[in-house]
């Protein structure tokens, strides 16, 4: 599978946390038959979620092989980053830029999303070796600041994270992002908990629309 195409391809990443690994398991399901094929499961630092973690991706590559792209999140330490590659994670995002990991990350064969904000951050990013750097938190600041660092920074691709929903993913699209990356919005505790598998399928596909 050739990731970095994959993901601009279907434009939305599912960004997973916290959520138990056989209830995950069912709503990947829910959500692939949606329409919605690329999924990052988080690290959660504030509880030991190192073998937690790699063992849904490893479950996840295991269920769903190459339908999906499988990555993880909130790294931020070469522990993580073996176990997510271990696993079988196809990818790693980063709530910030380390340009020690995202070596790392090219070391073991990992497409590299790290997060950034400012233009150094971003240019940073790029020049470590990153293949696509997450805008985060992307609506802050909105799409005027994607519009104005989008004019000397065009040729960096970026995947907008943070407070993107339903309502904004398709003008951060049009504006200069390849990919969204949606967490609770699309991730429902409400759906997942409640195992409402169709409505989570349906709601999948609402977000595969809007991004269209």
């Amino acid at each position: 599978m050739d990731v970095l195409k994959f993901i601009g391809e279907h434009k939305i990443v599912a960004i997973a946390r916290r959520i138990d690994t056989e209830r995950l398991v069912d709503a990947v399901a829910a959500m692939r038959e949606g329409g919605v094929k690329t999924f990052e499961i988080t690290f959660d630092q504030a509880s030991s979620s190192l073998e937690t973690t790699a063992r849904s991706i490893a479950l996840l590559k295991e269920r769903y092989g190459d339908t999906v792209a499988l990555g993880a999140g909130t790294v931020l330490n070469t522990d993580q980053l073996n176990a997510a590659a271990d696993s079988g994670a196809q990818f790693i995002l980063a709530p910030n830029t380390n340009v020690s990991l995202i070596e790392a990350a090219k070391k073991r064969g990992l497409v590299a999303i790290p997060g950034a904000f400012t233009p150094s951050e971003i240019v940073t990013a790029w020049e470590a070796g990153a293949d696509i750097v997450k805008l985060f938190p992307a609506a802050t600041f909105g799409i005027p600041y994607l519009k104005a660092i989008r004019g000397p920074i065009n040729h960096i691709p970026l995947m907008a994270v943070g407070g993107i929903d339903e309502t904004n993913i398709k003008v951060f699209l049009e504006n200069g992002c390849m990919s969204g990356g949606i967490g609770s919005n699309l991730f429902r505790a409400d759906l997942i908990n409640g195992g409402k598998w169709d409505e989570l399928s349906n709601l999948s596909r609402m977000f595969v629309e809007a991004a269209l």
